[in-house]
């Protein structure tokens, strides 16, 4: 058995952000499903927003996230957050992280614009913010002594006081499999967190990587913590379509900066959708790609950018130009083939300001939590603020707390199952589950469409559990098992909300509902509306 103080499941920038944050103090264990930098964090273009020029300011900052968040968001939370922002982007700066420099701002940095902004205060490093920001601090993890990295592990369940038949709720880490060894390691904690990241797997098309496939949700759920506003399914508005290239997010900046969204004729259509034409928030411009996609019967929309100087192009999306042309597309010269794609889970586990869950010595930050900050509809590059500000909450919450007394876990037992016989099992459920999500839990949702998706879930789970409990469990199981559990929580969410707010559109149900309320699925009763 492996003990530490703090276990972080998850080395995304809210489990580096805690583990930086703890290390100085505190022996920390982070596990992570693949190599350490593999992660949402890390593939992140746009950037982080932030309150740094003279002329923006915290009003305006919280002002637009409640636009976005469609009368969903949490106040407190959003202005906690808000007047954070300068304070995490120090801490980033004085790690060394190499944002884009512009001299001649006042700030010394180059800010960016993306939509639902009413100011430039998006900090960037390029056109790759992530994989600056969580290299750079994935090299102080590296060398730091209190930080031990268990790579290439999967968690499965989290241990908790009921599981082991004792009252109350307390969680005292997680059973894991080391995929080296193909062993189940069992890690116990006095304080656990939750910071695995989103669901985007579940769906078919996903700007997501391979690892975001709603675990800490599903293993939050499973222990006993609440749930919220799962049904708000951020889909990016514009992914590069291409068959050679899977996932490949064609940043907001783009948009920002001028790029223009045409039908394959040229004709310009974001107009007639929103009077802020493609700077509205991306909820509105992928419905309106949608629309288009499904009235004209399209298999992509065009993205635009080439009517700028290559020279600039070039400079602000070095990647993207990159990319795209080893694939044949010279956007200095030609528009961009986009369609929408699964990209943000703004819903996840319940939890305070300082990452707290309903279970004891359980914590969940990033976007495995529900803070409350993005509400019906995540405001563009407020997620790696949310990531820094909460991480570092979370921290001091956690160097505050008593130690506990760790009880006796016992190893994890699979004396009774066998090898797995028909792998064929899981790669047909796990097909069958993300394209029912697609086809019916979309960015245009019904009653009808979303009964079905969960009539198929709730087939799929049944054989599922059963393949779980009789055979030994394997990564892909693991991840399916936790998909599926995901993606019920996702229908039954949308079937409880009886309007059209944000991300959730339902043809059924067209208009606001005059009060904002929000999800609430608790464990007990799985369907409880707050």
């Amino acid at each position: 058995m492996l003990k530490f103080d703090v276990l972080i499941i998850g080395s995304g920038l809210a489990g580096m952000t805690l583990a930086l944050h703890l290390a100085e103090k505190r022996k920390v264990g982070l596990i992570t499903k693949r190599d350490l930098l593999e992660g949402n964090s890390t593939y992140a273009q746009g950037g982080i927003a932030a309150v740094l020029d003279t002329e923006d300011s915290v009003e305006d900052h919280i002002r637009d996230t409640l636009i976005a968040g469609a009368g969903l968001c949490n106040e407190g939370t959003t202005r906690f957050i808000v007047e954070h922002s300068k304070e995490a982007i120090d801490w980033l700066i004085k790690l060394g992280v190499p944002f884009t420099r512009d001299d001649e701002h006042q700030t010394g940095y180059h800010l960016t614009r993306e939509g639902g902004h009413s100011h430039r205060r998006i900090i960037h490093a390029a056109d790759a913010t992530g994989a600056a920001v969580t290299s750079t601090l994935g090299q102080k993890i590296k060398a730091h002594p209190n930080i031990t990295e268990l790579e290439h592990h999967i968690a499965i369940d989290l241990i908790t006081s009921a599981k082991l038949g004792q009252p109350g709720k307390q969680a005292y880490g997680v059973y894991a499999l080391d995929k080296n060894s193909d062993e189940v390691v069992t890690i116990a904690a006095q304080h656990t967190i939750l910071a695995s990241g989103g669901a985007g797997k579940v769906y078919l098309y996903t700007t997501n990587p391979d690892t975001a496939t709603g675990d800490g949700v599903a293993m939050g759920w499973r222990a006993g913590c609440k749930v919220g506003n799962m049904e708000f399914i951020q889909f990016h508005p514009t992914c590069l379509y291409h068959p050679h290239s899977k996932s490949f997010l064609i940043s907001e900046a783009v948009r920002g900066e001028g790029g223009i969204l045409k039908l394959p004729d040229g004709t310009r259509f974001m107009s007639q959708h929103d009077p802020r034409a493609e700077l509205a928030p991306r909820d509105v411009v992928a419905r309106a790609i949608d629309f288009e996609m499904k009235k004209h019967g399209l298999d992509c929309v065009y993205l635009d950018i080439s009517y700028k100087p290559a020279q600039f192009i070039k400079d602000h999306f070095p990647n993207i130009y990159a990319h795209c042309l080893e694939l044949g597309i010279d956007i200095t010269q030609q528009p961009i083939p986009v369609v929408p794609a699964v990209h943000f889970t703004c819903g996840g586990i319940v939890t305070d300001l300082a990452g707290r869950t309903d279970v004891a010595g359980l914590y969940a930050v990033g976007e495995v939590a529900s803070t409350g900050l993005h509400g019906a509809n995540r405001l563009a590059s407020n997620s790696l603020l949310e990531c820094l500000v909460i991480g570092k909450a979370a921290a001091a919450d956690i160097l505050a707390a008593d130690k506990i007394k760790l009880p006796a876990i016992p190893a994890w037992d699979d004396s009774r199952v066998t090898d797995p016989d028909e792998e064929v099992v899981i790669s047909h459920n796990w097909d069958e589950l993300r394209r029912a999500m697609w086809d019916y839990v979309g960015i245009v949702r019904t009653n009808k469409r979303l009964q079905r998706a969960l009539h198929r879930i709730d087939l799929l789970k049944g054989e599922i559990d059963e393949y779980y409990s009789n055979f030994h469990v394997s990564n892909d199981l693991i991840e399916l098992r936790n998909l599926v559990q995901t993606a019920e929580l996702i229908v039954r969410s949308a079937l409880l909300r009886k309007e059209s707010r944000g991300l959730h559109y339902s043809r059924d149900y067209p208009d606001l509902l005059p009060e904002a309320r929000e999800t609430v699925l608790e464990p007990v009763d799985h369907a409880h509306k707050d």
